[in-house]
């Protein structure tokens, strides 16, 4: 998992790829845009808008994919992020290869982030993640989850990194 301010993109250290996406999602202006699913670079990139209400983690299930890495930014409100490493996801449920995630009851030894407007996580393939939690209190928020594909963080490029 990577974290960081899309104000201070360059201090991240992301990998190119990644600050791409990034900044080719942010040209888009996804707070203005209705919930939806937006085409960026077929299907290497698309996004996710997506308007929800926070609740307590108990009540949710961690999800996790393989194809594509998750970069979750926040856009209005305030969520709570559980998430573990590489092979902490517990208890999973059935594969759905077309959607490209898994969910799972468990998170072994999670961790937890609070992102505010403007805050991102980066989540690669197999790391189980539980968005849109909100310990205290339910929390209309805005979001966009930017999907890149696997792929892109391949070495073929010699400025993998910004």
């Amino acid at each position: 998992m990577i974290t960081g301010h899309i104000d201070h993109l360059a201090a991240a250290g992301l990998a190119r790829p990644l600050h791409d996406a990034l900044v080719q999602a942010l040209r888009e202006n996804p707070a203005q845009k209705q919930p939806d699913s937006y085409t960026l670079d077929g299907e290497r990139l698309f996004m996710n808008v997506m308007t929800l209400t926070t609740q307590p983690p108990q009540e949710k299930k961690a999800e996790l994919h393989r194809a594509y890495i998750d970069i979750q930014l926040l856009l209005e409100g305030s969520e709570t992020i559980y998430y573990g490493l590489a092979e902490s996801a517990r208890q999973l449920e059935e594969w759905h290869p077309e959607q490209d995630y898994q969910l799972c009851n468990d998170i072994h030894n999670s961790q937890s982030l609070t992102l505010e407007p403007g805050m991102f996580a980066i989540f690669m393939p197999g790391e189980p993640h539980k968005p849109g939690c909100h310990d205290t209190r339910r929390e209309p928020l805005k979001k966009v989850v930017i999907k890149l594909h696997r792929d892109a963080l391949l070495p073929g490029d010699k400025r993998l990194l910004c």
